[in-house]
């Protein structure tokens, strides 16, 4: 998989309750979506061959690190998805093919003046947390195999694990399947550069239409634990995808989860 040459998009507020949890409605107030439960946008996280701190590569299978300054940065808790991008002869996006997905940390600083989403998500390298593994996507839509898998995270403080996100089944997401697809194709297309989102297809434009995207869907809802409490060094981050069909909630390892664990330094 090589995800130096992928665009790096994320999704807001595709989980209920969220934004909010996050201390961060306010800053969409003046957002409009067709829906009451729309996300409210997309933003990038990394655009490769790119000039400013979002050409940085921020993703590592090991360690999180923290910026040198107090960042207020929390587990954002998510699935990654691998897509192809499809254009047509204008450079548009027409269809976007789910390929294979992944546990994602969108680790987010809560920055206090940031004027777009991108600021509160990538300081540097290892800013970004991947599974142990991709899972192949059999279809996109009802009846595939992401049916049955759902997202739990926690994190190992002072040696106790504490529930970082709810334990959420991926069908509990706001968008997902066809009509997630369609919303971001149309978002990657028209998105407008207006408070704290930006304009995607201009950067897709400037990274030369990249041929495939890391898209990660939106953060579950914290558990207590991590709503009121922010990383720490020496923090140990989990966050596991699991088939609770063939597991019947035991989150030991197997070849039916995806784990992502970090060291924060």
């Amino acid at each position: 998989m090589k995800l130096y040459s992928m665009i790096g998009i994320g999704v807001a507020g595709n989980f209920a309750r969220h934004l909010e949890q996050a201390g961060e409605l306010e800053d969409f107030k003046n957002v409009k979506t067709a829906e009451p439960d729309a996300p409210k946008g997309i933003f990038p996280f990394y655009l490769p061959n790119n000039s400013t701190f979002l050409g940085i590569f921020p993703i590592d299978k090991n360690e999180l690190h923290l910026p040198n300054y107090e960042a207020n940065a929390q587990v954002e808790p998510e699935i990654g998805i691998h897509f192809e991008i499809i254009y047509d002869d204008n450079h548009q996006v027409i269809d976007l093919i789910a390929k294979h997905f992944t546990t994602f940390n969108d680790c987010t600083i809560r920055k206090e003046g940031a004027k777009k989403i991108s600021e509160k998500k990538s300081w540097g390298t290892h800013s970004k947390g991947i599974g142990d593994k991709w899972i192949t996507i059999d279809k996109f839509e009802k009846g595939g195999i992401m049916d049955h898998y759902r997202l739990c995270s926690f994190v190992k403080r002072n040696g106790t694990l504490h529930p970082y996100g709810i334990d959420a089944p991926l069908l509990g997401y706001s968008y997902f399947y066809d009509k997630l697809k369609m919303w971001l194709i149309d978002k990657i297309n028209h998105q407008e550069d207006f408070g704290p989102l930006e304009n995607i297809y201009e950067h897709l434009k400037a990274c030369n239409y990249p041929k495939e995207a890391l898209i990660s869907i939106g953060a579950t809802a914290y558990a207590t634990f991590g709503e009121h409490n922010y990383l720490q060094e020496r923090d140990e981050i989990y966050i596991i995808a699991y088939d609770s069909s063939c597991d019947n909630g035991d989150i030991s390892p197997s070849q039916t989860k995806v784990i992502l664990f970090q060291k924060v330094i």
